[in-house]
């Protein structure tokens, strides 16, 4: 369920999910929360996505990559024999 902040205006049932729909298009996730301003016509959105996982990124083989599984053959093969130096 998505919480939702008003300022200067009401949002009937339906207008809140057409705005859930359009941030979930928009942003490819279900938003946690809305904060919604009006000012006459306009409508001012502020869109609370939650917290993403982080994701490691490393350089391996002269690519910046966070997983190795879109790597072709050739290339996880070249991973697999390099040397890894200790410290």
């Amino acid at each position: 369920m998505v919480e939702f902040t008003v300022h200067n205006g009401t949002l009937t049932d339906a207008e809140k999910q057409a705005y859930v729909k359009w941030a979930e298009e928009k942003y490819g996730v279900t938003p946690v929360s809305m904060d919604i301003s009006f000012d006459g016509e306009f409508a001012d959105v502020h869109t609370n996505l939650g917290r993403k996982p982080f994701e490691r990124i490393r350089r391996i083989t002269g690519y910046l990559v966070g997983t190795l599984d879109r790597f072709n053959d050739a290339k996880a093969a070249e991973e697999r024999d390099r040397v890894k130096h200790s410290i």
